[in-house]
């Protein structure tokens, strides 16, 4: 795919469409990778991406409940007072 290079101010770059950001998830910026006679641009990964949405889902179904007490039984807390 060729990509005309513009002029932004003083600089250039590169404009990408629409259907490229949605395809490949890009948002506000992305990681440039310079390889020997190649330049990458790679999605900046989020790896906490969508997880309210994951949250909410375990909420609705009642699968987020404790999987272990948060408090032991032989816990001694009066040391932390």
């Amino acid at each position: 795919m060729e990509a005309p290079i513009i002029k932004i101010g003083n600089s250039k770059g590169l404009r990408l469409s629409k259907t490229i950001l949605e395809k490949y998830n890009i948002t506000d910026s992305v990681e440039l990778i310079l390889e020997e006679g190649q330049i990458i641009l790679k999605p900046i990964a989020k790896p906490r991406r969508n997880w309210e949405k994951a949250f909410e889902k375990m909420r609705t179904s009642k699968d987020d409940q404790l999987l272990m007490n948060d408090v032991f039984e032989d816990e001694d807390l009066d040391e932390w007072t």
